[in-house]
C-alpha cells in the first residue's frame, strides 16, 4: 500500500459564538478520518481556522467595547481550547484574519482578475443612513411582500416561506440603528462563475462529492450558474481588494482560502519540511479533503472548486458533506437544554461518550443525525462498557493473578482469532467511505463473539481445576488479544480510551498494522478501571446546566437605551401596577399547535401538552384538566409564551405556558387563533 500525503480540513466556525454540538460533530467525524489515515501510515495533516471576517464581527466588537482583532483571537483560544477537549487533533488551529489569509486572498484575486474571471457591475442595496453602512439581509426586517406579515427578515419569511430581495420589503427598519433604509446604488465586484460549468461537471464526475450531493449539484448546474458577488462596501472588517480604497472581499470569498492559509502558517512554524506546492499547485498528486455541513455544499462544492481552477490551484480531491443534528427528533433548543456548548459538556461528561455515539450515526450521507438521549446513555454502557472493556475486565484479573501477567506464547482458539483479525480490510473500507456506523456494527459484532466465547469457556469456574489451568491461561490470553483488536479499531473513535489501553497491554501506539500480529509470551500490566459507566442523572444535569445557561443570556439593550430610562421603566411598574412597553416587548407569544395531551399522573389539575412551535416542539404542562379532555386538545391551536424560562417541576420540565380565560375549574377557555393561523406564527 503506497502511503499518501492527505490535507484534511473541517468548516471554519464562525467567530461570534461558542463551539456547540453541531460544530463537535463534524470536527469529530473529521478527525475520526483523519487518526484512521494516520493509524494506516498515511501522512495525514488536519488544519482548521475562525472564520473571523464579516460586519457581525465589527458590530460585536463595538457592543463589547474592545477591537474585532481582540475580540476574535480571544473566541480563537476558547474554540481551540474546546475541540483540544473533546480529543480533535488538529495539527494547526487558525483564522481567516492572517497575513497568510490576506496573502493568498490577494494573490488568487489578480489572477482571476488578469484572466478575465472578475468584472463589476451595479448593485442596488439597502442602506442605513444613521450607521452609514449597507445593509446585509439579517440585519434587516419589514412586512413580507407576500404574505404582508410583519417583522420578517430581508431574505425570506418565516410565516409563508417566500423568498425575496430584502428592497421588495414594506416598511423596512435597520436592525442595527432602527431607522429606515434608503436605497443606494454601489459598484461590485463579481466572479464569473458560469464560465467554469465544463471543469465542475468534470470534477463531480471524478469523484468530487458524495452521489446524493452531485446529483444535487447537477440541478444547479442545469439550472444555469449565476456569477457571484465577492465585495462589500466599507465599513467592514476584512480585507481590502487591491486596488481599492472602500471595497473588501465578502466573507465567503477569504474564508475558503483560510484552508490553504492555515497550512502556510503551520509550514511556517514548525520543522515539518512540508512544501506548500505540493499539496495545492494544479498538478498535485496529494490529497485535499473538506468535511462540511449540507447548508454550505454551495460554496464548497460550486464556488470555491471553480476559484481555485481559476486561479491555477488545484481543486479538493473530495468534499465530504453531513446533514444536521436533532435531539430527540426535533431541533437543538436553548430552551429545552439540548443545544449544548462544548465547554457546558466538558463541565459534566466523558468526551469519549459523545465521540463514540457519532460514530454510531456516522453513515457517510447527508442524512441528519439524531440524538436519542436514552439511546445516548445505552449505547455507550452496553458497547464501550458492557461490551469492549469487558473483555479485558473479565481476562485480566486471572492473567495478572494467576499467571504473573504474561500471555501464553501461541493462541488456543487461532481461527477466532483469524477471524477478527481478517475484519480489518472490511472495518478499513468502511472507515475510509465515512460509513463509521457501519464499522462500529461490525466492531460490536466481533465484541459479542469474544464475550461469548468467555462467556462458554468459563474460566472463572475452570481456574478452580488444577488441570485446566493451562486452558484457563489461553482463554485470558486469546481475550486480551481479542480486545486489543477491537482497541485497535475503535482508536480513531476513541483515543483516550485507546490510550490507556496501550499503557495496559504493555504496547506502544497502536497502528493498523498491528491488527496482524497477535501478543504471544508479551508481559500485560496490571489492570485498571478503562472506562466508566455514564450516568444518565449526569446527562439530565448536563442538560438542566443547558437550559439555564440559554436563559441567563440577557437580550442586547435597545440603540440609544439608557439606565435612567430602565430605571424609570421599573419605577412605573412597581409604583403603579403598569408595566412599560419595553417589559411587554420581552414576552414573545405564538401560535402552537397541540399534537399530543395526557393526563399527567398524580396530578389532580394538570394535563401534559406537546406543542408544535413552527418547527420544535415543546412540552408544557397546563392546569386546565377540569376544563378539557386530553384527548380533545389534540390538532387544536393556542397560544403559547414561548420564551418563558423552562420550569422544572415534580412530574418533569415545561417549557412555556398556553393562555387560556375564565374564572377557573371547568370554567376555562383557551385561546385560539382564527382560522388560517399556522404553528410558529408570532402573536401580536
Amino acid at each position: 500500500m503506497s502511503r499518501r500525503r492527505i490535507l484534511v480540513t473541517s468548516a471554519l466556525p464562525n467567530a461570534n459564538g461558542a463551539i456547540h454540538l453541531g460544530h463537535l460533530l463534524e470536527h469529530v467525524q473529521t478527525d475520526i478520518w483523519a487518526r484512521f489515515q494516520r493509524m494506516r501510515g498515511h501522512e495525514c495533516i488536519y488544519v482548521c481556522a475562525d472564520d473571523t471576517h464579516g460586519t457581525a464581527t465589527m458590530l460585536k466588537a463595538e457592543q463589547e467595547k474592545t477591537t474585532p482583532e481582540a475580540l476574535i483571537e480571544a473566541i480563537r483560544v476558547d474554540h481551540a481550547r474546546d475541540f483540544a477537549g473533546f480529543g480533535i487533533s488538529h495539527d494547526n488551529y487558525y483564522s481567516t484574519h492572517s497575513d497568510e489569509n490576506r496573502h493568498y486572498s490577494e494573490l488568487i484575486f489578480n489572477r482571476l482578475q488578469a484572466a478575465g474571471y472578475i468584472f463589476t457591475r451595479q448593485v442596488d442595496q439597502l442602506f442605513d443612513p444613521e450607521r452609514k453602512l449597507f445593509l446585509a439581509d439579517r440585519y434587516v426586517k419589514g412586512n413580507c411582500p407576500k404574505c404582508k406579515t410583519p417583522d420578517q427578515y430581508g431574505d425570506n419569511c418565516e410565516s409563508c416561506g417566500a423568498t425575496y430581495d430584502a428592497m421588495e420589503l414594506t416598511s423596512p427598519r435597520s436592525l442595527i440603528s432602527g431607522a429606515t433604509p434608503v436605497v443606494r446604488a454601489s459598484d461590485h465586484y463579481f466572479f464569473d462563475l458560469p464560465q467554469f460549468e465544463a471543469p465542475l461537471r468534470a470534477w463531480l464526475a471524478a469523484g468530487g462529492a458524495q452521489p446524493e450531493v452531485a446529483n444535487k449539484l447537477a440541478e444547479w448546474l442545469d439550472g444555469g450558474l449565476r456569477a457571484w458577488d465577492i465585495s462589500r462596501d466599507a465599513p467592514y472588517f476584512g480585507f481590502q481588494i487591491p486596488g481599492t480604497t472602500d471595497k473588501y472581499f465578502y466573507v465567503w470569498m477569504d474564508a475558503p482560502i483560510g484552508y490553504m492559509a492555515s497550512f502556510a502558517n503551520y509550514i511556517s512554524t514548525q520543522a515539518n519540511g512540508l512544501d506548500f506546492d505540493d499539496f495545492w499547485s494544479a498538478d498535485s498528486t496529494c490529497e485535499v479533503h473538506h468535511f462540511i455541513g449540507k447548508d454550505i455544499v454551495n460554496f464548497h462544492a460550486l464556488f470555491w472548486p471553480a476559484v481555485l481552477e481559476g486561479a491555477q490551484f488545484r481543486k479538493p480531491t473530495r468534499v465530504h458533506t453531513h446533514g444536521f443534528i436533532t435531539v430527540d427528533g426535533t431541533k437543538m433548543s436553548k430552551s429545552r437544554g439540548t443545544f449544548i456548548n462544548a465547554s457546558t459538556y466538558l463541565e459534566h461528561l466523558d468526551p469519549e461518550y459523545l465521540r463514540y455515539y457519532f460514530a454510531t450515526k456516522l453513515n457517510g450521507t447527508v442524512d441528519d443525525i439524531d440524538i436519542s438521549l436514552d439511546d445516548f446513555v445505552a449505547r455507550v454502557n452496553s458497547d464501550l462498557v458492557g461490551k469492549v472493556v469487558n473483555i479485558a475486565s473479565r481476562c485480566a484479573g486471572f492473567i495478572n493473578k494467576q499467571f504473573d501477567g504474561k500471555l501464553t506464547d501461541k493462541l488456543i482458539e487461532d481461527d477466532l482469532w483469524q477471524q477478527a483479525s481478517a475484519a480489518s480490510d472490511e472495518l478499513a473500507q468502511h472507515f475510509e467511505a465515512g460509513d463509521v456506523a457501519r464499522a462500529i456494527r461490525r466492531i460490536m459484532e466481533l465484541a459479542d463473539q469474544a464475550n461469548q466465547y468467555i462467556a462458554h469457556k468459563e474460566p472463572w469456574a475452570r481456574i478452580k481445576d488444577p488441570a485446566l489451568r493451562d486452558e484457563v491461561h489461553g482463554v485470558c490470553s486469546l481475550g486480551i488479544n481479542l480486545f486489543r483488536l477491537l482497541v485497535i479499531y475503535l482508536k480513531p473513535v476513541v483515543p483516550s480510551l485507546a490510550t490507556d489501553s496501550e499503557q495496559f497491554l504493555n504496547v506502544d501506539s497502536l497502528a493498523w498494522e498491528d491488527a496482524q500480529q497477535p501478543l504471544l509470551g508479551h508481559q500485560v500490566n496490571k489492570f485498571k478501571p478503562l472506562f466508566q459507566r455514564m450516568d444518565r442523572k449526569v446527562l439530565d444535569k448536563l442538560i438542566e446546566a443547558s437550559a439555564e445557561e440559554a436563559g441567563s443570556v440577557a437580550e442586547p439593550a435597545a440603540a440609544g437605551a439608557t439606565d435612567s430610562k430602565n430605571s424609570k421603566s421599573k419605577q412605573a411598574t412597581q409604583d403603579d401596577g403598569y408595566i412599560h412597553i419595553d417589559d411587554f416587548n420581552k414576552v414573545q407569544l405564538k401560535v402552537a399547535k397541540i399534537v399530543a395531551a395526557s393526563n399527567v399522573e398524580g396530578a389532580d389539575k394538570l394535563l401534559q401538552l406537546t406543542l408544535d412551535v413552527g418547527g420544535e416542539t415543546r412540552q408544557v404542562f397546563s392546569g386546565i384538566k377540569a376544563a378539557y379532555q386530553a384527548e380533545d386538545l389534540v390538532g387544536r391551536l393556542t397560544v403559547v409564551v414561548a420564551n418563558l424560562a423552562p420550569r422544572k417541576m415534580k412530574f418533569g420540565v415545561s417549557e412555556g405556558m398556553v393562555l387560556a380565560a375564565g374564572p377557573g375549574g371547568d370554567e376555562l377557555f383557551l385561546l385560539s387563533p382564527d382560522s388560517g393561523a399556522q404553528a410558529g406564527m408570532d402573536v401580536r
